[in-house]
């Protein structure tokens, strides 16, 4: 019994020598945490507390309980477009998006180091530029100056300009491609990074213990060996798909014709800064989380098992 106290006593005694010599690291590190759990961890919380709550941001906080949730799956005919435009958003750009990127980078890095540079930035540039949806508002024009009605006007297509932005059957589709084009740069120059990052001995090693081609070469050696690489990339691509709202409000508008082309994102900004109903807008918000965090992990198990 004597030499069990005396090791736990003499664990304890290690564990605080250990905390006093990293006490300089620990501080160092402090302005992260704190600010991490100020302006991350905070909100979030605040947000799940808020969303039980009725508040306008003027009033004092009514309890609610479940009232802002019912409202949001059973009374609010919004928020079913919403959703249904953000999921498929969310697949286009996620998933795809991340398989694109991913394909476009594995075939870029062929090519010889200025090709490889050009094309990279060429891929990123969209990405870098930030606000150049405004190109796609002249493409996609509903008047006869429009390049696309321009053009199908001259081509004898069509006899009168089409509203791509103000016909549902047209605007998800185009903000889909727009915010693939958009999207995809940061991912991309994260994949093409961990390509340049694979050990070609690996490649040598695979030769000789019997790997055939490119695909397998893929599939056995480089996949997992940017698997850390990879789930960066779907981390970033999960929050770039599921926070759009900027490129449909400023193509199609808000609302848009039929919430055709409304967010989740663009229904939380409306709902908490237009009708200052914030516990409304908190329980919106902590459904999307709940939707990111669940496609996060389903994406990360699919990421691992393909590293497998």
């Amino acid at each position: 019994m004597e030499n069990a106290k005396t090791v736990t006593v003499l664990s304890k005694q290690q564990k605080r020598d250990r905390f006093l010599a990293n006490l300089v690291h620990y501080l160092m590190l402090s302005p992260f945490f704190i600010l991490f759990f100020a302006f991350t961890v905070l909100p979030v919380i605040s947000s799940v507390v808020l969303s039980f709550f009725d508040f306008d941001a003027v009033s004092t906080p009514r309890w609610g309980f479940l009232d802002n949730y019912l409202r949001l799956f059973v009374q609010d005919d919004v928020f079913p477009k919403a959703l249904s435009n953000t999921l498929v958003l969310a697949i286009v750009t996620g998933p795809l998006g991340f398989f694109v990127a991913f394909m476009l980078a594995w075939m870029v890095n062929e090519f010889g180091p200025s090709v490889r540079t050009l094309l990279s930035f060429m891929f990123y540039a969209p990405a870098l530029a930030g606000n150049v949806y405004f190109i796609w508002q002249i493409l996609f024009s509903g008047d006869a100056y429009g390049y696309i009605n321009s053009t199908l006007l001259s081509w004898g297509l069509i006899v009168e300009p089409i509203q791509w932005l103000k016909n549902p059957s047209y605007a998800l589709p185009i903000i889909c491609i727009v915010q693939l084009w958009m999207s995809m740069g940061v991912t991309f120059l994260s994949n093409i990074s961990g390509l340049q990052n694979v050990n070609p001995e690996l490649y040598e090693a695979g030769a000789i213990d019997g790997v055939k081609n490119r695909w397998h070469e893929l599939w056995y050696i480089t996949i997992p060996s940017m698997k850390s690489i990879m789930m960066f990339g779907v981390v970033m691509q999960i929050q770039s798909a599921f926070s759009i709202s900027v490129v449909p409000i400023a193509l199609c508008g808000y609302p848009s014709i039929n919430n055709s082309a409304d967010t989740i994102v663009s229904l939380i900004t409306d709902v908490g800064t237009s009708r200052y109903e914030m516990g409304y807008a908190a329980a919106i918000s902590v459904v999307l989380f709940i939707l990111m965090f669940a496609t996060k992990s389903l994406l990360g198990k699919l990421v691992n098992m393909a590293g497998r």
